[in-house]
C-alpha cells in the first residue's frame, strides 16, 4: 500500500510536523513577495497604502439605495414601539371601575359578573350591594339567599314569594333596614335570617306568620327605632313583652289588627318603650280598655301620633285622660262608637297642640260639616290609612323609597 493511502494515525508525527511547518513557510513567503513587490523600508508610495489599506464605505449623494445598478443593503433602525393613545379596562384600578359599577342596574351586573373572575368579584363587592329591592319577586329564595351574602344593609322584599329558605350562613348580617311587608315566606325560613340579625333600625313584618322564635332574635336589636308588625300572628304575650322590654329606643310603633288577646294588650302598655311617640294600637275592639290607656299615657307621656280605632269600649270619659298628652299632634278614634260628637268638640281646648283627627265611622254628613267649624284649626278625617311605622306610604305603591331611603339596585319584572 502506498504511504499517502495509509490511515492518519498510522502516519508518522515528523512527517506531519514537517508539512505543517513547510505550509507555513510558503504562506509567509507569499505575503512577504507582495507586499515587496512596491514597499520598501523608505519612502513608501501613498498611492499604494490606499491600494493595500481596506475600502471605505463611500457616502451615497443622493438617489435611491438601489439606484445605478448598485444593491446596497442597509439596515434601518428599529421604530419604537408606540403605546396605545386609550386605557383598556385591565389598566384601570378597582376603586374606579366600582365607581362605574356604582351606576349599573341589577340585572347589568349580574351579568357583568361572567366576564372573568376580576369582575366577578368586583360585582359582587360589598359597596354596590348596599341596597338592594326585590318587591313582587316569584321564587325568590335562591336570590334572597345570594343577596345576603353580599352584605347587605338595606332590603326591600314586599309582595314577594319565598320558598323554603335554610340560610346557612354563620356570621352575623349586616341587614340595617328590613321591608318583607305581605311577602309569603314560611316561618322557619324568617327565623333562619333574623336570627343573624344584631344591627336592625327599621323592619317591617306586615301581615306575616311569626313565631316566638322571630320575636326573640328582634329583641337581640337594641338599635331598632321603628317597628311595624301590623296583622301579625302567632306569637304569645310574654315574647312579645321581653321584646318591647329589651328594644327601649323604639320611637315608632305599629301593632295593630294582630291576633291580641286582652293579655297582649297589656304586654303592649305595660313594656313600650317610653321614648315612643307614634303608636298604633287599633283594632283591639273590646281588648283595649280606658286603664290601658290611663297606663299608656303615663308611661308614654311624648306621644305625637295616637291611632286608637276601633276600640269599641272607650267611651267620653276617655278624652280627658288624653290631656296628659301635651305633645299629641294626630289622634286617630275612627269607628269607637261610643263617644260621642258633643264630647268632640272639647278637644280643641283639651288638646291644645292637635292638628290633625280621625274619627271615621262616626261622624258623617252634616254633623262632619258642622265639626269641622267647631273646630277651624284642625284637619278632620284627612288621613284614612295609618302611616306609622309603615316603609312606604299608601299613596305611594310601587315606589321603591322605604323610609326616605332608596334602594339602588332593583329587579325589573
Amino acid at each position: 500500500m502506498p504511504q499517502h493511502g495509509r490511515p492518519l494515525q498510522d502516519l508518522p508525527c515528523r512527517s506531519l510536523q514537517g508539512s505543517v511547518s513547510s505550509r507555513a513557510q510558503r504562506t509567509s513567503r507569499r505575503r512577504s513577495k507582495g507586499l515587496s513587490d512596491g514597499l520598501d523600508a523608505e519612502g513608501t508610495p501613498t498611492e499604494l497604502i490606499q491600494q493595500r489599506a481596506p475600502l471605505r464605505k463611500q457616502p451615497r449623494l443622493g438617489g435611491k439605495e438601489n439606484e445605478g445598478g448598485l444593491f446596497v443593503l442597509a439596515r434601518r433602525s428599529r421604530r419604537r414601539r408606540e403605546s396605545p393613545s386609550y386605557l383598556s379596562w385591565d389598566q384601570l384600578p378597582d376603586e374606579l371601575l366600582l365607581r362605574v359599577l356604582s351606576y349599573v342596574p341589577l340585572q347589568d351586573l349580574l351579568r357583568v359578573s361572567t366576564a372573568c373572575q376580576r369582575w366577578r368579584r368586583l360585582a359582587f363587592d360589598e359597596s354596590l350591594w348596599h341596597s338592594v329591592d326585590l318587591e313582587g319577586l316569584t321564587h325568590a329564595g335562591p336570590a334572597l339567599r345570594q343577596v345576603l351574602k353580599t352584605g347587605v344593609r338595606m332590603l326591600r322584599c314586599p309582595r314577594s314569594f319565598v320558598e323554603e329558605l335554610q340560610f346557612t350562613g354563620t356570621g352575623p348580617l349586616q341587614l340595617v333596614v328590613v321591608d318583607l311587608s305581605s311577602a309569603v315566606i314560611p316561618t322557619s325560613s324568617l327565623e333562619s335570617i333574623l336570627c343573624r340579625c344584631r344591627q336592625l333600625e327599621y323592619l317591617s313584618l306586615e301581615g306575616l306568620q311569626l313565631s316566638d322564635a322571630v320575636l326573640r332574635s328582634l329583641s337581640l336589636n337594641p338599635d331598632l327605632l321603628q317597628l311595624n308588625l301590623s296583622g301579625c300572628s302567632g306569637f304569645s304575650a310574654p315574647a312579645l313583652a321581653e321584646l318591647l322590654q329589651s328594644c327601649s329606643s323604639i320611637q315608632q310603633l305599629n301593632i295593630a289588627w294582630c291576633d291580641f288577646s286582652n293579655a297582649h294588650v297589656k304586654s303592649v302598655v305595660d313594656g313600650v318603650s317610653a321614648r315612643v311617640t307614634h303608636l298604633n294600637l287599633s283594632g283591639y275592639r273590646e281588648n283595649l280598655t280606658l286603664d290601658d290607656v290611663k297606663v299608656l299615657v303615663t308611661r308614654c307621656p311624648h306621644i305625637e301620633t295616637l291611632d286608637l280605632s276601633d276600640s269599641t269600649l272607650l267611651m267620653a270619659d276617655s278624652l280627658p285622660v288624653l290631656r296628659q298628652l301635651k305633645a299629641l299632634l294626630h289622634l286617630s278614634l275612627s269607628r269607637c262608637y261610643h263617644i260621642h260628637l258633643a264630647a268632640l268638640t272639647d278637644l280643641e281646648k283639651t288638646l291644645p297642640a292637635l292638628g290633625l283627627l280621625d274619627v271615621f265611622g262616626i261622624v258623617s254628613g252634616s254633623h262632619l260639616s258642622s265639626l269641622k267649624k267647631e273646630m277651624p284649626r284642625v284637619g278632620i278625617n284627612s288621613r284614612p290609612f295609618s302611616g306609622i311605622a309603615r316603609p312606604t306610604p299608601a299613596s305611594r305603591p310601587g315606589c321603591c323609597v322605604m323610609w326616605n331611603r332608596k334602594c339602588r339596585l332593583r329587579v325589573r319584572l
